[in-house]
């Protein structure tokens, strides 16, 4: 029998098209009880703290659920980045182990969080009730064996986005002048303000080095050598790792329209290990931070419907 298709509807997404169809999401309504209806283990993307995404957190936890998640990965020693990112994997799942230490969770993960997602539920399937990818294509075919290449013949940095994090602006005299800085930016121009203003206080953190006379100095809270490293030690054998140790629960995927992520990688792997459970919200690859509100409630969606196929029939009574 085939896996529930629990979450979201198989779309397109509309690519060179200026009108993108609004999708109906179900917009989850319970009120908060002092019973959690589960655990939602949330992983970020590289180089945005777990705190920017709490507009999403908030609605989640609005609507029943326990929100739990590692505010930076990379950043503990105990789990250092290397090659294919085991140690962020295990950093995961001791997170997993120390929160939930009985029923499974439900991962939740945005670019690097839905990776990492992946690997846990693969490598220890029986923890992870349900993993949903929000901008997070499985690397396949030939596109995976370049990335191998580039890895060996040391060609990654100078390709992959740890060129642009390897030299990023990292110290400002303040935080409004951090702001100042990111709104400038075409790609943080397109945040909610809310967002935004949370990347500012989860994002950056007292500067201990600025200089004399600038006691309100911020640097970036997310250390752009780990951002860098984790960029370029991106995992080239997911396809690998699925067929050998499948996750056991349910995977959905949901992707930016404009996600150029999702164009370089392709999606004939993640429609695969998704079977189908794909859908779309207008967008580049950092939708949740340009429409928290639609992508928490099709995170809420998805949740209902992975939690309506895992209830029991009815039992038939006899005439």
């Amino acid at each position: 029998m085939s896996a529930p298709r629990a979450g979201l509807r198989p779309a397109r997404p509309p690519w060179g098209s200026s009108k993108v169809a609004e999708p109906h999401f179900l917009e989850s309504v319970v009120a908060p009880s002092s019973q959690p209806r589960g655990t939602i283990v949330f992983g970020h993307a590289n180089g945005f703290p777990a705190g920017t995404y709490r507009v999403l957190f908030e609605a989640w936890r609005a609507a029943g659920w326990r929100v739990e998640a590692v505010e930076k990965f990379g950043h503990d020693p105990r789990y250092p980045v290397s090659g294919n990112w085991p140690r962020l994997r295990e950093q995961l799942l001791d997170f997993i182990d120390a929160v939930s230490p009985q029923a499974p969770v439900h991962l939740v993960g945005h670019s690097l969080g839905g990776y990492l997602g992946l690997l846990a539920a693969c490598r220890r399937p029986a923890r992870v009730a349900s993993l949903l990818l929000l901008d997070s294509p499985v690397l396949a075919g030939w596109r995976a064996h370049s990335v191998q290449v580039m890895k060996l013949t040391r060609l990654m940095p100078r390709v992959s986005p740890g060129r642009v994090s390897r030299t990023r602006r990292w110290q400002w005299p303040s935080a409004a002048a951090a702001h100042t800085h990111f709104a400038a930016k075409h790609a943080f121009a397109r945040w909610d303000p809310r967002v935004l203003a949370d990347y500012i206080a989860a994002g950056t953190e007292p500067d201990p080095d600025a200089q004399a006379g600038t006691p309100g100095a911020v640097r970036l809270a997310f250390r752009r050598e780990i951002e860098t490293r984790i960029y370029d030690t991106l995992p080239h054998r997911l396809c690998t790792l699925i067929h050998r140790h499948p996750p056991a629960g349910p995977v959905g995927f949901v992707g930016g329209t404009q996600s150029t992520e999702v164009r370089q990688v392709g999606l004939a792997a993640t429609r695969a290990l998704t079977r189908g459970r794909i859908e779309w919200i207008e967008g580049s690859h950092l939708y949740p931070m340009e429409r928290p509100d639609e992508t928490a409630a099709a995170v809420l969606r998805w949740l209902d419907e992975v939690q309506a196929a895992a209830r029991p029939a009815p039992a038939r009574q006899s005439t």
